[in-house]
């Protein structure tokens, strides 16, 4: 590793709502997941919702502890922006436990989500939870003595040092106070940074989708982490992608270091004799947001359709997954209050379906998204993970029947 390119080359990005990646996103190529999709395809759809990234990238070369590579980052989602505090109705849910969400005991006592939700890698769950805290005792308005922050993660060790603990408070802040409303940045960003989904490159993605007036014209809105997933699962609007494309899985560019864990072959290296597929270790955090007026035992309901989406997607929440998810609704304001009472609008139970198919389709527009989104990223010991391709994709698609739009 080269030294003095890691000390002195240490990349701090903080980006939001910034610039679109010119790589194009599943509505652009005409990918048929189902529904219609908001101005941004994005969390942001939602009126108030804002998102921040701060991204760590650093150094090549050998995995030393403490010194890198570092391929990680912190995402926040504001539900209703960083100028309004107000917290929202909220609830969550676990497909698969193996893994972290702080904050979820006092979301599902108090039916309110009380600040941003923040996700980042496994190690760094503590230092982002520690740095929300300060933030919020920094900003003009302070609603409690105490704070219970969201903060969620999933595994990015194979591409990054993730034992080096390389986020600090100043990343977690930076990615709070960069947070906008507008388009929203995917793939190799904040806390995707370093992560794989179904054996490709993953990441951030997001996706949305708005009800027909007939339905209340409603918004959903869906933000991913993706880090879960075998290939021969992964499917993209009901095609087997990932049996059609079984190749370009992660690998070593350089000789397999030892004694570090081994997450792939060497690239190009035919593996002697029956290989058995690696059990599905990954994760997803999937947040929700949604215009609709709905209470916290509805949202309930609301967040358990991501399931449905992630497995459309081909994952199943395998033993060593963290699947972990959160709605909020952004209606209702200004119900939490020290007030005796306070009227609150409830959308009636016969009309949340089209709700519940709307989470689906925007939390598998998400994921499609973070794949299409990522690049081709090495870490520690050159170890790599493939972008999906395009052009493959493409062959494929049209194979099934499913051709794609031209991009832009």
């Amino acid at each position: 590793m080269r030294r003095g390119a890691l000390c002195g080359a240490l990349l701090l990005v903080a980006t939001a709502a910034s610039a679109q990646a010119p790589k194009p996103r599943a509505r652009e190529l005409g990918i048929p997941i189902g529904g219609t999709a908001g101005p941004l395809d994005a969390i942001t759809d939602v009126a108030g919702v804002e998102v921040g990234h701060a991204t760590i990238i650093a150094g090549s070369g050998p995995l030393v502890t403490g010194q890198g590579p570092v391929r990680t980052g912190v995402t926040v989602v504001l539900p209703r922006g960083r100028a309004n505090p107000d917290p929202a109705f909220a609830a969550w849910f676990t497909l698969n436990g193996n893994g972290e969400m702080t904050g979820t005991t006092w979301v599902r006592e108090s039916g309110f989500l009380e600040g941003p939700v923040a996700i980042t890698n496994t190690h760094s769950v503590g230092v982002v939870r520690d740095a929300i805290i300060q933030w919020e005792l920094g900003q003009k308005t302070v609603l409690q003595p105490w704070w219970l922050p969201v903060v969620a993660e999933t595994f990015d060790g194979p591409l990054n040092d993730i034992n080096g603990f390389h986020v600090t408070a100043a990343h977690a802040r930076a990615a709070l106070d960069s947070a906008r409303g507008g388009p929203v940045r995917e793939g190799n960003v904040g806390g995707g940074t370093g992560m794989t989904c179904h054996q490709f490159k993953g990441g951030i993605g997001t996706a949305s989708r708005v009800l027909p007036a007939s339905e209340g014209g409603y918004t959903v809105g869906v933000l991913v982490q993706c880090n879960y997933g075998q290939r021969r699962d992964l499917r993209i609007a009901g095609v087997p992608v990932g049996e059609e494309i079984a190749d370009v899985k992660p690998c070593y560019r350089s000789a397999r270091p030892l004694p570090t864990p081994a997450f792939g072959p060497r690239c190009g290296e035919a593996p002697a004799g029956t290989v058995l597929e690696p059990p599905e270790q990954g994760s997803i955090i999937v947040v929700v947001a949604t215009d609709a007026p709905l209470l916290p035992h509805q949202l309930d309901r609301l967040v358990k359709r991501v399931a449905v989406g992630v497995g459309r997607q081909g994952g199943f929440g395998g033993n060593g997954s963290g699947d972990i998810f959160i709605a909020f609704s952004t209606a209702n304001p200004k119900v939490w209050t020290s007030d005796s009472t306070s009227t609150v609008r409830m959308l009636d139970n016969d009309r949340l379906s089209p709700l519940f198919r709307a989470t689906a389709q925007a939390t598998e527009g998400a994921i499609t998204n973070a794949l299409l989104a990522a690049e081709t990223l090495s870490g520690p010991n050159e170890f790599t993970v493939t972008a999906l391709p395009l052009d493959r994709l493409r062959a494929v698609m049209a194979r099934y029947g499913r051709p794609l739009r031209a991009a832009k």
